[in-house]
């Protein structure tokens, strides 16, 4: 297929799309916005279009907007949570690291790959910016290739994309989908006072975005040679490679090289990371993968559930009829943190949810098991942290009731006596 270049007018999708394509799109930071704005204006013109959106945190996928085509994703993450209410939103169980692997079997479909890529160096290579993930998978897989040209997005190392693989180009200056830092509440920080006693020198982070991970990461600006390997990170990693803490010198992978999937946050990380040769973006197939994670020691996973049964068992994706967020790398990073030498793996969350009328330490989950009681490690609430691993299922419940919060603590009490009773 001959190359091509347009420009925001001169867009026109009906030109490279053809009824029933499926669609992957590019996400996060990394979502093609300008791509998305002609999906939604041209897609009712092409009959049978679904797209796959891993997460999105630019708001433009609602029930009225994105009605033209079938949509899905792993989960409802970001303000994808909207279109879950009334079936707007398809969701597909899978891990991060298994999306990549899933496109490229042809699992899940991609004739059409839209992405979003800076403009491209003296060797015709684009940078994936602020997104590796699935992306490389995308490209490989698809029939046609329209990227996002960008010129406001920051260049980055790790993942490539010459410009011979790119079948349309479309050029803008647009300011890339930002996620400014969430208010951080008193909850917030004394669930990350619980958290940083677990981080010591040397030790290696891997953490979301997010109002707890920024209030963690605020408290780590006296530890030394911290390291990154995670899936996605934000603007504290800026702040605290800045301090000289993030170092990276004691891992015993990629040595000084801050490791990462997703960008995800303002105009301050993305020039930060802008040519940093300290910082890499990986596809999830590096970041996620168990033999490349079990090289590193001291790693602390920090993970976020909507809820936590007496026995250790995480829901980090839906309460009750109401899809809230997803699988995600949760899994791959508690395996990995909980096995690392001297590492954790932490499943962080506020002990009470509607204003403080329902505990999320609970007798049984209201959701499906995201993590397994098996894999749990340390559950941190405001009220402090649960270690689990080793733990009879007894000493687990006593260990989770002490970390609820104590207007909940007799009726769980009561519902846990079942299980000291059984044993099991």
């Amino acid at each position: 297929m001959k190359r091509a270049q347009a420009t925001p007018e001169t867009l026109d999708l009906a030109a490279w799309l053809k009824p029933g394509d499926r669609i992957v799109m590019g996400q996060a930071g990394g979502e093609p916005s300008t791509l998305v704005d002609a999906l939604i204006a041209q897609g009712a013109g092409i009959p049978g279009l679904a797209l796959f959106i891993a997460t999105s945190f630019s708001g433009a996928f609602k029930p009225d907007t994105a009605a033209a085509f079938a949509l899905s994703s792993m989960g409802a993450i970001g303000q994808l949570r909207s279109m879950t209410r009334g079936g707007h939103l398809q969701v597909i169980p899978c891990h991060v690291g298994q999306v990549g692997p899933l496109i490229e079997a042809g699992v899940i479909g991609c004739d059409v790959a839209m992405i979003q890529v800076s403009p491209a160096d003296e060797d015709g290579n684009h940078s994936c910016g602020l997104i590796s993930d699935h992306v490389r998978a995308a490209v490989t897989r698809a029939r046609v290739v329209i990227a996002e040209v960008n010129a406001a997005v920051p260049f980055t190392f790790g993942e490539l994309i010459h410009t011979t693989e790119i079948d349309l180009a479309v050029h803008v200056n647009r300011t890339p989908v930002e996620v400014p830092p969430a208010p951080i509440s008193e909850t917030d920080e004394a669930i990350a006072r619980h958290c940083a006693q677990f981080i010591g020198d040397g030790s290696v982070i891997q953490t979301g975005v997010g109002a707890i991970p920024d209030a963690i990461l605020r408290l780590l600006h006296d530890r030394k040679d911290l390291g990154v390997h995670s899936g996605m990170l934000g603007d504290g990693l800026a702040d605290l490679v800045e301090a000289g803490v993030i170092t990276n010198a004691r891992k015993e992978i990629d040595a000084g090289i801050s490791i990462n999937g997703a960008l995800v946050g303002t105009r301050r990380l993305y020039d930060f990371a802008h040519r940093n040769p300290a910082i890499r973006m990986c596809a999830a197939s590096y970041t996620h993968n168990a033999a490349v994670l079990g090289q590193l020691s001291r790693l602390v996973s920090i993970n976020s559930a909507i809820e936590v049964d007496l026995t250790g068992q995480v829901n980090a994706e839906a309460s009750g009829s109401a899809y809230l967020g997803g699988t995600g790398g949760q899994v791959d990073f508690v395996r990995a943190g909980g096995r690392s030498p001297g590492g954790h793996a932490l499943i962080v969350l506020s002990a009470t949810a509607m204003g403080g009328t329902i505990s999320k330490i609970v007798p049984a989950l209201s959701g499906p098991v995201t993590t397994a009681r098996s894999e749990a490690d340390v559950i941190v609430t405001e009220f402090g942290a649960a270690q689990l691993k080793g733990r009879s299922l007894a000493e687990r419940a006593r260990a989770l009731i002490a970390i609820a919060h104590p207007d909940f603590r007799e009726t769980l009490d009561r519902e846990a006596h079942a299980i000291a009773q059984r044993g099991f």
